[in-house]
Parts: C-alpha cells; structure tokens; sequence
C-alpha cells in the first residue's frame, strides 16, 4: 500500500476537517475559512503538523491560566499604596483618608489604624525587620510609626511639596523619599535628620526605591526619566530614558542588577541596572501602569495599571504570565509575598486585593436560559440544580454532566423562585402570575397549582417535612400551604409592603420573612403569630434559618450581609464587601460559612463566626439574582440576570460548570457555549457573531472565523481570544494576517 499509519491518520483528519466546515454558514467565505479555521484546529493533529507551517502569518495560539482571587479587605477610601511585612503575614496600606492603616494577610482583619497625617498619604512601607512603617503625605511629611503600639517615631519634614514615594534602606537605617519638589531626599531613620538631598529631576519625583545593597536609589520622576543614584556621595551614576511619557513607577530586582519602571506611556520597562540598556519592553496594559514590583526571586514582575488590571510578567521572555481581574478601578500599587506565592494589590475601588500567583481560577462553564435566572437550589443529594427565570421555565440540571434534565411549562410570567422539596421528588416554584406550583421532578407534570395571592409570588421555600409550602408575595403577606392538597393552612399578615423572601426552621416550627418594609419576621408557623421583628435601615431582600435554627442571615438592600440571634434579635455579625444591594443569602450546611450574592455580579463567600471574607467569586456579567449551597458544603450554584446558572467549587472557588438549555445531551463538545462577548477601550473593538461564526470590526468588517466548536469558549478582550476551557488558550491577533489581508498568509514558494 502506498499510505503510511501517518498518511491515513492525515487522511482522516482532513476529511473530519472538511467535514467541519462545509457544514457550517462559513462555507461561501473560502479562502479565508481555511486559513481561519486551521489556526482554530488541534495543533496536535496531523494536519495542523502538515498545514500550518505553510501560513507563517497565521494567527499564533499561546496559553495562560486566569490567577485565584483569595481575599479582599474593604477599606474606607481608595487605596495609593501597599506594602507587605518581610515575613508576609501583614498588609500596610495608606490612602485618601489621611490613615495608614495595617492588617492581617491571612484574615484581612485590621490590626492598626494609624493617625497623624494631615492629607492624603501617598505611599507606604515596612521596615526590613517589619517593626516600623514609613509614609509619605500630601501634608508634605514622612511619617515613621511603631508597628507593635501605632505610635510616630519620628517626623520627617524637609519637602516643600507632596511626598509621592518612600522605602526604608535593607538595614532599615535610613528612609529614602521623593516628592513634588522634584528632589530625593535620605533621612535619618534614627534621628530624622536629612543626610542627603538629590536634586537633578526636572519635575516631581514620583517613585523611589533602594538598592538591595543600600548603595544606590533609583527615582522615576514626571520628566520622563529613571535616575540611578549613588546613596552614600550623591552622585547621578545613570540616567535610563526610554519611556515617553511620566515615569510613575521604579523598583530594584532583588539581586540589584536590574531596574523595572512603569509609565504613562503604557509599557513596563525592564533596565540593566550596571549598563542602563533598555532589557525589555512588556506591552499589555491599556492604561497608565501605576505599579511595578519584581518577585522576590527575580524571576518575575508584577504590574497594576489605572486599566484595573494586575499582570504578572516573565522578566527573561517578556511574557505575559497571568492577568488578575477584579478591581473595578485603577490599581495603584502591587507586590509581591516573600515567598512568591502571593500578589497584593491596593486599588482606587476601596480595596486591598490578595491573589494565589500560582493556581488558576476559570474551570468550565455552560448557559442557559433566554432570559434572566431569577432563582437557583441544589436537589438533597446535590445531583440536581433546579433554576427559575423570567423565560417563565423551571429547569432541571443535572450537576455532574451539566445536562439539561427536564424543562417545567406551565408559568405564564416570570418564575421568581425554586426549591426542591426534602426527599427530592418534588419542585416548587413561585411566579409573577401570581401563582405557586408544585411538581413531580421525576414525571415533570405540574401536581398542584396553588392560588390565592393577589400579587407577585417573590419567594417559595419546602418545610423540613415537605408536608408544607411558604411563600412570599407582593401583596405583602406570607401564606403557609398544604403540600398534601393544596389548601391554605396559615396567612401571615404584618408586613406592609413587598414579601422579598421566607424560609421555614431546620424544625418547621417558624418561618422568617424579609421585606420591602424594612424588616425581617420570625412567625410561628403552627399559630401565626409573630414571635420577632428586626428592623433594617433598607429593605430586606433575602432571609435564611442557620442549620441549627438559632441564627438568622439577611441580605440587605444597603450592600450588607447581617447575621442574627434568633432567640434574641440581637445583631451577631455585620459583611461588609459587596458593592451594590445583596439579592441573596444563605448558610451552609454546617453552619459555618454564609454565601451571598448581589448586584454587583459577585458571589461571596464568608466565615459565619469572624465575618472574614474567605472567597470573591466573580464570573458573572450581570447582578446574581440567587445563591445556594449544595447538601455537602463543597459547592455553591448562583442563577444571575445574565441567564446562567453558575455552579462553583467553593474551595478552590473555581467555575465548576455553567448551565445551557441548549445542552441537553451529547458529548463534551456540545456542553462548550459561547461565554459572552466583552468590548474594551482600545483601538479595535471586536465581536463575535455566535450563529454565524464571525469575528468582526464594529463596523462589520470581517476578521476571522471560528468553527462551531470552538465558538463555545469563546471570550474577547480586544485583540485576542480565549477558545478553550482547560486551560484557557489565547489567539493573538497581533502577529497574524486576517480580513480581506488573507492572502498574505500563505508561505511564498
């Protein structure tokens, strides 16, 4: 025969590869759908071997993973700079509220506030044996403090200007600062006095940073310009120019054979500290880059840019390693742990952020419905998710495949909120038609329909026995159902405006009640009374019973997370941390962590007993309608006004899965759907038509297309794609050939 295992293996490949795309709406844009596709292809396939070595210009496929967020410590004010302890275990942050303030890595409590300053406090850092904190003030000062008591040592004054940058000497001697006034000064730490004034910068003096050795200083000033120092005469040793615009940011290697600075210009520059040749250039950041640090090990630097965004660069290739997201405003300052297995970073959106350097975040997803998720639950034995949404549907998923099990009809509005029943074999729901179903999750059929509410049902819940349903509505009553046959056992009348949520007790012996009016209801379930009020400053919009029943959780319309003793009303713990109004809340199933969900797209999860935030999990583009646990604990699932259901793995807080209605059996490459389609400021906007296939200009014009499969993982931000799910894969387009350029692509013979 004439075919070797190698050509028989291309043969088949190539058929399956046309088989592909002449199925597809695609098919009429040849040749370019070739090109297109085979830069979508398995590189590991025989015909990307054989092809794509002919299309030099084709679009390069590289991959990252996307970095875990592991705290966020809310502060009062936006955040200019941080700075860790040499053994990692504090934070230091100074900001617009004229405090430093100190905290505690690992739980993100605050150990020390600060006062003494009189402006707002530019920038901020540790001593080398962690006992003292150097700042710099808008009030012209630098401020030395006592760790351990929060008491000034020492008053720096000499500036005629804002201090912008300051850092202690590595024998923690002497403070080196920078200021508006365009000098450098070395101080004294000891003493206070000022040792040396360096004057050569032509405008300010933003940044400053010490030689590990302690010999020289490199400032990075508004003039363009990063200066390197000698700190024992004074002299200029090297002036670096490169950058085109103010150097905002400098910083040592930990060996002190190279400098890094950042610009306005955008780019991160890398410097040979002993020659001053421009090393590399790191291109990325959309906006100014405000931060720059190495790690510890000289490997790697970590950039935060006013784009709120932190990157993490390798200094020997240039490349970008991870981008962390979930600031939602500049990012002034960044550093690394001593043990190169942390970022931290201090953001303008009031938050001190502690990310894992290491692992990565995005697992997998699939969607769902055509409209807006309103209300999720896990099945008792957590295989099954049930979700509501105003497509007017209840879905059924199962957890492990993500598959679409079964589709409720019956509704005629929106579905407001799901639960399944104890043993699993029956689904509530409740709905803007004003009506409460009850359904057999095995058959589908529609049981029961409960009337009697002359309004929108807004919450639905099972009693522990499943013999009773509660449900909360618009027309500000809560009625307790008869599961068996369908009549009204109880109405609870006190609230005067909307019933946002209820649940029943782990024992069905009371429900709680959350409102539009303000406050949060315990009843007797057995006689209706009202056993308890707690009034809220804003509406209540989610209640939930701890396993135990002696706490309380509520999610309030004041962005806040509040835990209550049920037996006494009082106010256990206050979370604080989402932005916006908190939608949904619950308690886990040991009673030991809350999850919350809110407008603004997050799901958090805390520590029940010390209100710690333990996980940030962000995914969603839209407010998260409703969050819940599964029976072990180990996950948690969200439904959002984006039309997912999302299901997370709680300790990692990695993406499990994302539901799809479309997925309702097949392989795993059907369960992969479009994720969503993000625009961002820059100078090409993309888009994706999913149907299609088509990556395209605002305008229209045509750019590259994607083979059905890989549409599914599919996500843009300007100028590359992410088109798979483990890890996450990108396509750039800078080095490639696309549009009506194609023909430039093939290998000239």
């Amino acid at each position: 025969m004439w075919y070797t295992p190698n050509t028989l293996s291309l043969w088949e490949e190539a058929c399956k590869f046309y088989q592909f795309f002449v199925s597809g709406s695609a098919s009429a844009y040849t040749p370019h759908l070739y090109v297109s596709a085979l830069s979508c292809w398995n590189p590991k396939s025989e015909i990307a071997k054989i092809w794509q070595p002919l299309f030099p210009y084709i679009p390069k496929v590289t991959t990252t993973h996307i970095s875990a967020h592991l705290m966020t410590i809310k502060t009062s004010s936006p955040v200019y700079d941080i700075g860790i302890s040499p053994d990692g275990k504090q934070v230091v942050s100074g900001g617009h509220d004229q405090l430093v303030y100190i905290w505690d890595a690992l739980t993100g409590d605050l150990v020390k506030e600060l006062k003494g300053h009189t402006d707002l406090v530019w920038s901020v850092a540790f001593s080398p044996d962690g006992k003292q904190v150097v700042s710099g003030s808008n009030d012209q000062s630098v401020h030395i403090w006592d760790v351990l008591t929060g008491n000034i040592v020492n008053k720096l004054n000499g500036h005629t200007d804002s201090v912008l940058s300051v850092a202690f000497s590595p024998d923690g001697k002497q403070v080196v600062s920078g200021s508006h006034d365009q000098s450098v000064c070395i101080w004294d730490a000891l003493t206070g006095d000022c040792a040396r004034e360096f004057k050569g910068h032509k405008y300010s003096v933003r940044s400053v940073a010490f030689s590990p050795d302690g010999k020289q200083v490199v400032s990075g000033s508004y003039d363009k310009s990063v200066c390197i120092w000698d700190a024992l005469t004074g002299d200029l040793v090297k002036v670096l120019r490169g950058h085109t615009d103010l150097v905002l940011c400098v910083a040592f290697s930990s060996d002190g054979k190279q400098v890094v600075s950042g610009s306005y210009d955008k780019y991160v520059h890398i410097w040979d500290a002993l020659t001053g040749d421009l090393v590399k250039e790191l291109k990325g950041h959309l906006h100014s880059v405000l931060s720059v640090a190495f790690s510890p090990d000289g490997k790697q630097v970590v950039s935060g840019s006013d784009d709120q965004l932190v990157r993490i660069w390798d200094v020997l290739t240039g490349d970008l390693v991870k981008e962390l997201k979930g600031h939602t405003d500049w990012v002034w300052s960044v550093a690394f742990s001593p043990d190169d297995k942390q970022v931290v970073s201090g953001s303008n959106d009031q938050s001190v952020r502690i990310w894992d350097a290491l692992i990565g975040d995005l697992v997998n997803e699939l969607k769902g419905h055509t409209y807006p998720v309103r209300s999720v639950a896990f099945s008792p034995d957590g295989k099954q998710v049930v979700s509501g949404s105003d497509d007017q549907l209840v879905c059924i998923w199962d957890v492990l495949t993500g598959d679409l099990v079964m589709e409720l009809k019956g509704h005629t509005y929106s579905v407001q909120s799901v639960a399944f029943s104890p043993d699993g074999k029956q689904v509530v729901s409740g709905s803007s038609d004003k009506s409460v179903h009850i359904w057999n999750v095995l058959t589908g059929d529609l049981v029961m329909e409960l009337k009697g509410h002359t309004d929108w049902v807004r919450s639905v819940a099972f009693s522990p026995d499943g013999k009773h349903v509660v449900s909360g509505s618009d027309d500000h009553s809560v009625h307790i159902w008869d599961a068996m046959d369908g009549h009204l056992v109880k109405e609870l009348k006190g609230h005067t405006d909307w019933v946002l949520s209820v649940a029943f007790s782990p024992d069905g012996t009371q429900v709680v009640s959350g409102s539009h009016d303000q406050s949060l209801c315990i009843w007797d379930a057995f006689t209706g009374d009202l056993y308890m009020e707690l009034k809220h400053t804003h509406s209540v919009l989610s209640v939930a019973f701890s396993p135990d029943g002696k706490q309380v959780v509520s999610g309030i319309d004041d962005k806040s997370v509040c835990i209550w003793d049920a037996l006494t009303g009082d106010l256990i713990k206050e979370l604080k941390g989402h932005t916006h109004p908190v939608l949904s809340a619950e308690f886990s199933p040991d009673g030991k962590k809350v999850v919350s969900g809110g407008n603004d797209k997050s799901v958090c999860i805390w520590d029940a007993l010390t209100g710690d935030l333990i996980k940030e999990l962000k995914g969603h583009t839209y407010s998260v309608q409703s969050v819940a646990f599964s029976p072990d604990g180990k996950q948690v699932v969200s439904g959002s006004y984006d039309k997912s259901v999302r299901i997370w793995d709680t300790l990692p807080g990695d993406l499990v899965r994302e539901l799809m209605g479309q997925s309702v059996a097949g392989s795993s490459d059907e369960s992969l759907i479009l994720k969503t389609t993000q625009y961002f400021s820059d100078v090409h906007l993309w888009s994706l038509n999913h149907h299609t296939g088509w990556i395209s200009t605002q305008s229209g014009y045509l750019l590259l297309w994607l083979p059905e499969q890989m549409r599914s993982t599919v996500y843009i931000p300007s100028t590359r794609l992410i088109i798979s799910s483990q890890p996450p894969t990108y396509v750039v387009f800078d080095s490639g050939c696309l549009g009506t350029s194609w023909g430039k692509i093939f290998l000239k013979v």
